[in-house]
């Protein structure tokens, strides 16, 4: 693989991609709405804390979901559109392999989609500045929103390459894409409910109705006292036990089904940030406690006793839960790096030359 052939294909390929007024229209409608997502976060999280954080996770987030909504169509068709407008085969006969077209292309559309993440960089330093958070919460997430960028650019190109028709190529990515995104959460819950493990309830409950007047007895653990008078000469009776079942979703065996989600990845793989009560205080720890509270396995036996002392609330904090679970986001770009390499084979293979076999209909030149 040659570095000047690479990089004259990346060259060409920006040319092509920047000479139109409508890119730089597209980066302006990009600029504008990141700036009235930033006011509406300055607005929604003003009166938090520390406002940053959330503000900074907000601005990632929308970056992100916008940079999904466009990379399809900027890569989704970098190898069959030049096939149709006849400017790929004169490509394929100079020096210039395969794989090194395909990767020229995928690096320019790479450096495109991050073209709108350097938008976004002056929405972040604001954010920043305004307590945005550590320094290694900016920098994982940065990282990982450019590893997804890579990503998307890496799928479009190789469907693109795969598919002989531009707009059935760019539709297939944005189906991809939406697969990654969406259906991994839709798979997550209907699996998840179908997976019903049968959960047993023990109650037992105070005869409220058997005293009389204004006399009540002091409940377990309590004594009596201007706030709450009571009497402790009046026996608390109790009812017979109760049992009852109900289905409860298995949730915790699903979970890595969220595993390849790009949103779930940029949140499981950022540094968490925590108030003095173990809360995140920011977007990214909390869709992270959220997948890893779904890790969680339910109680099958429960045991409910209002005769009983009540018991201190044992609940761990979402600091513990995250602490003591297991984090997905290696797994996830695992997922997406062997999605990625699988479909950019594939694109070689079809656009390889000499070509075996060609779809009916495909120009050549």
């Amino acid at each position: 693989m040659s570095g000047q052939r690479l990089g004259t294909i990346v060259g060409l390929e920006l040319t092509q991609r920047t000479r139109s007024v409508a890119w730089y229209v597209l980066l302006g409608v990009f600029a504008v709405l990141l700036a009235i997502v930033t006011g509406l976060s300055f607005l929604a999280w003003g009166s938090a804390d520390r406002p940053g954080g959330a503000i900074y996770s907000t601005i990632v987030y929308i970056t992100l979901l916008l940079v999904v909504l466009v990379s399809p169509t900027l890569s989704g068709n970098a190898i069959n559109g030049d096939r149709d407008a006849a400017t790929l085969a004169p490509v394929q006969v100079t020096l210039a392999t395969t794989l090194e077209i395909l990767i020229g292309k995928f690096l320019a559309a790479w450096v495109t989609g991050l073209a709108f993440v350097a938008v976004s960089v002056p929405f972040l330093v604001l954010a920043t500045l305004g307590g945005g958070g550590a320094p290694a919460t900016i920098t994982v997430s940065l990282l990982v929103l450019v590893f997804e960028v890579g990503i998307i650019s890496a799928i479009g190109v190789a469907l693109s390459g795969i598919l002989s028709r531009p707009l059935f190529s760019v539709a297939t990515t944005y189906l991809v894409v939406a697969a990654l995104v969406v259906g991994t959460l839709i798979a997550f819950a209907l699996v998840g409910m179908t997976m019903r493990s049968e959960v047993t309830s023990h109650y037992r409950s105070i005869e409220y109705e058997q005293y009389s007047g204004d006399s009540f007895p002091c409940m377990p653990g309590e004594t009596p006292s201007d706030e709450y008078p009571c009497d402790d000469d009046i026996e608390v009776r109790c009812g017979p036990w109760q049992t009852s079942t109900y289905d409860q979703p298995r949730f915790d065996q699903v979970w890595w089904l969220l595993a390849a989600n790009p949103f779930v990845i940029l949140a499981d793989a950022t540094p968490t940030q925590y108030d003095e009560y173990g809360n995140p205080n920011d977007l990214f720890g909390q869709i992270k406690f959220g997948v890893r509270a779904a890790q969680q396995p339910p109680e099958l036996e429960q045991r409910w006793d209002d005769c009983a002392p009540p018991l201190e609330d044992e609940r761990p904090t979402p600091a513990e839960v995250i602490e003591q679970s297991t984090p997905s986001w290696f797994v996830g770009m695992t997922l997406q790096l062997l999605l990625a390499a699988g479909l950019m084979w594939w694109a070689w293979a079809r656009t390889r030359t000499p070509a075996g076999r060609l779809p009916a209909g495909t120009r050549i030149a």
